[in-house]
C-alpha cells in the first residue's frame, strides 16, 4: 500500500454553481485538537461554515467543511488558505512509518509595525483590512491621538506566511500601508519587537465594577434588557446542550441545539479541546430557522465514556456558556471620555480568538464613530485568562455618547458584527 502524499492531506473544492460552498477536505494523521485548530484557521479567512462532519478512530481523521466567505471578509485567497491547513496536519510519513514527532515549530517573531499620520474616520479599521489583506496577524495594539490631531499608531504583528524578515515582505507592507494612508502619512517603521512589547501584555487597569460586568458568567437580565433591538440575545437563552450514553458502548453522544452565530463551530472545539475530550464522529447541521444541530460522539482522553453525572453536567454548563456568550461586550465610562470593552477568552493553549479587532473597529466604522485610543491586552479572571480590546471613542461625531440608548445601540452593532448576525 503506498503511503499517502502530504500534499493530498488538504483538497479544496469550488462549488459547482455560484453562490454555492466552497468544499474543504482534510484527510490526514490525527493529533490533540487538530479540529480546534482547523476552525480557528478557518474563521481567521474571514469563511463561515455551513455544515461540517468529522470522522476519527484516534490515529486517523477525516473533515470535511462546506464553507462560504462572509460578507464583511476580504477576497479569500484560497491557494494560502490550502498552506495554513497543511502546515498545521500531522506529516502522513510519520504516522506510516513511526517516526519520532518532529520538534514543534516555534511561533512567527513579533514584529512591530509603527506610523504616523493624519487622524480620519474609519483609519484603524482601513489599516486593520490591510493588514488582515497581507495575512499579518495583529497579537497587540496601541492606539493614541495627539492634541494635534495626529495618530501614532503601534501594531504588533506576525506574519503568518513567515517571510517578514525579508527585505520584498517588508516593502510590499509599508508600500500597502502608504497606499491606505495616502499622503496623510508622515512616519513608518517595521521592526522586530523589543522588549516593549512584554510591557504591553496587560491591559490598563479596570474597575471592579466594569471587571464584574464583564467577565460574568452568565448573561444578565440587565443585559438582556439592554439588547431589546437583538432579538437574538434573547433566544441565546434557550440552548439545549445534552448528553446520551445509551447510543454507544464506547463513547456519550453530545447534542447542541443553539441559534447560529459566527464561529460557533470553533466555540464548540475549542472548547472541547480545553476539557481534554476527543471526538469519533460529528456532524454539524445547516440552519434550520437560525438554529444549528451538532452531533459528537465523544469519550475522555482515557478512552473511556463521560459517565459521571456531575462531569457530564459540568461539561454542558461549560459548553452552553462558551456557545451563550463567546464575546462579552460593555461600554462604559472612563473619567470623562466613553470607553468600549470587548473580551473573549483565551485558549488554554494561549490562543486568541481570530478578527475580534477587525470586526469591532468595522463596527465603528460603519456606525460613524472615531476611535481616539485602543490596546489590546490581556486579563485573567475567573479562573482562567481573557483577551481585552478597549476603546476610547472621540466624543465629536453625529452621536450623543452619553445617551443610554444611544451607547445600547452601539454595543448592540458590535454584538451583531461580532455574532455575525
Amino acid at each position: 500500500m503506498g503511503v499517502p502524499s502530504d500534499d493530498d492531506a488538504v483538497l479544496i473544492q469550488k462549488g459547482k454553481k455560484p453562490g454555492e460552498p466552497y468544499v474543504i477536505t482534510v484527510n490526514c494523521p490525527d493529533k490533540t485538537g487538530l479540529g480546534c485548530d482547523i476552525c480557528h484557521i478557518i474563521l481567521e479567512f474571514g469563511l463561515y461554515t455551513t455544515k461540517a462532519d468529522v470522522s476519527t478512530d484516534g490515529i486517523w481523521c477525516y473533515v470535511v467543511l462546506w464553507v462560504i466567505p462572509h460578507p464583511s471578509s476580504p477576497v479569500v485567497k484560497w491557494a494560502n488558505l490550502k498552506e495554513r491547513l497543511l502546515s498545521i496536519c500531522p506529516s502522513c510519513t510519520t504516522s506510516f512509518y513511526w517516526n519520532p514527532p518532529s520538534p514543534r515549530p516555534s511561533s512567527p517573531p513579533i514584529y512591530l509595525l509603527k506610523f504616523c499620520c493624519s487622524d480620519r474616520r474609519g483609519l484603524l479599521h482601513d489599516v486593520t483590512r490591510a493588514l488582515d489583506e497581507l495575512e499579518l496577524s495583529i497579537q497587540r495594539v496601541k492606539v493614541t491621538t495627539t492634541p494635534d490631531g495626529c495618530v501614532l499608531d503601534l501594531f504588533f504583528i506576525r506574519d503568518n506566511l513567515e517571510l517578514l524578515h525579508t527585505k520584498e515582505r517588508q516593502n510590499e507592507t509599508c508600500e500597502q500601508l502608504h497606499a491606505v494612508l495616502g499622503e496623510s502619512c508622515i512616519s513608518c517603521e517595521l521592526q522586530l519587537a523589543g522588549p516593549q512589547y512584554d510591557n504591553l501584555l496587560c491591559i490598563s487597569s479596570m474597575s471592579s465594577v466594569v471587571a464584574e460586568e464583564l467577565f460574568r458568567c452568565t448573561l444578565s437580565d440587565k443585559e438582556i434588557r439592554s439588547q431589546a433591538l437583538s432579538p437574538d440575545v434573547r433566544e441565546l437563552k434557550k440552548a439545549s446542550v445534552i448528553t446520551d450514553n445509551s447510543l454507544s458502548p464506547s463513547h456519550t453522544l453530545l447534542q447542541i441545539n443553539c441559534i447560529d452565530h459566527k464561529g460557533f463551530l470553533y466555540d464548540i472545539m475549542r472548547t472541547l479541546k480545553d476539557c481534554n475530550i476527543q471526538i469519533a464522529y460529528g456532524r454539524f447541521s445547516t440552519v434550520q430557522k437560525g438554529r444549528r444541530e451538532l452531533d459528537l460522539f465523544i469519550r475522555h482522553q482515557d478512552g473511556k465514556k463521560i459517565v459521571d453525572p456531575e462531569k457530564q453536567e459540568a461539561l454542558c454548563s461549560r459548553l452552553k456558556l462558551e456557545m451563550l456568550h463567546p464575546l462579552r461586550v460593555v461600554i462604559t465610562n472612563r473619567g470623562p471620555d466613553t470607553e468600549l470593552l470587548v473580551g473573549n477568552p483565551v485558549e488554554l493553549s494561549g490562543r486568541g480568538r481570530p478578527r475580534v479587532f477587525y470586526d469591532v473597529t468595522f463596527a465603528l466604522k460603519s456606525l460613524g464613530i472615531c476611535i481616539f485610543s485602543a490596546e489590546i491586552g490581556r486579563h485573567s479572571a475567573a479562573d482562567r485568562e481573557w483577551e481585552v480590546y478597549r476603546f476610547l471613542l472621540d466624543e465629536n461625531c453625529t452621536f450623543q455618547l452619553s445617551n443610554m440608548v444611544i451607547r445600547n445601540q452601539i454595543v448592540d452593532k458590535v454584538r451583531r458584527i461580532l455574532m455575525g448576525w
